[in-house]
């Protein structure tokens, strides 16, 4: 089994697309593991790497960032293709996602593709992100399209993703500026119920969204046995 790094770096991995997938993760679980290996699948990524966010801006607290590490560590074991990078819990102050992409491709150089990969639900609420609309100028976007999601996008967010329309095949020509969508099996988890449930005491769906390693850290820690935070969300990469 091969040892998840201390943090990713986009230059140690041969040329071809990288995926980066950020989120609390809190708790990591079935939901975001399908979303990375249908966005691996779909979008031909050489590695995928797992970015936890250190100080979420727009969502309130989080578990401290060692339980969060931990329990994605327990959850990537065995995959060797997917990595960890820990340089948002590392990095002091809020986290933006620009800012991690601004190091990545410093890191990549110009030439490699990167790619930062979303939910649909995440999607929907990129314009209110840190200087969104200069994502593209550093990676590409892909997005998850679930089945049997009718929601649809706002009209600033529609216009932005028609012009920057890509397909994979096209990802891994480019090193930057596509929105690509992708095809995600659907997966009913969230962390926002599965905090809950865990601070109410309801085992419901906890063998089912999360890993047994990642339920049996949380068990002997006790984490989530009082409820926190009161966000409105479930997405992929809640």
């Amino acid at each position: 089994m091969s040892p998840i790094p201390r943090s990713g770096s986009a230059a140690a991995v041969p040329a071809g697309p990288i995926g980066f997938l950020g989120g609390s993760f809190d708790p990591v679980h079935a939901g975001h593991l399908q979303l990375a290996r249908d966005a691996q699948r779909e979008l031909g990524l050489h590695r995928l790497t797992f970015v936890p966010a250190g100080q979420p801006w727009q969502k309130p607290a989080p578990t401290p960032a060692a339980e969060r590490v931990r329990m994605l560590e327990l959850a990537l074991a065995g995959a060797p293709d997917w990595a960890l990078d820990r340089r948002e819990i590392e990095r002091p102050g809020p986290t933006y996602t620009y800012d991690t992409a601004l190091a990545l491709r410093a890191e990549a150089g110009p030439e490699r593709p990167l790619v930062w990969i979303l939910g649909s639900d995440q999607l929907r609420r990129l314009a209110s992100w840190h200087r969104w609309r200069e994502l593209t100028g550093l990676l590409h976007i892909a997005f998850a399209d679930r089945a049997g999601s009718t929601r649809t996008l706002d009209p600033v967010m529609q216009d932005f993703v028609q012009q920057h329309a890509g397909s994979a095949e096209e990802l891994a020509r480019r090193p930057h500026g596509l929105l690509v969508r992708f095809a995600m099996q659907p997966v009913d988890c969230s962390s926002t119920a599965l905090r809950a449930a865990l601070g109410a005491g309801d085992p419901t769906d906890l063998a089912r969204c999360l890993p047994a390693a990642v339920r049996e850290h949380i068990r002997l820690h006790h984490l989530y046995e009082t409820e926190h935070g009161n966000e409105k969300a479930a997405t992929p990469g809640d």
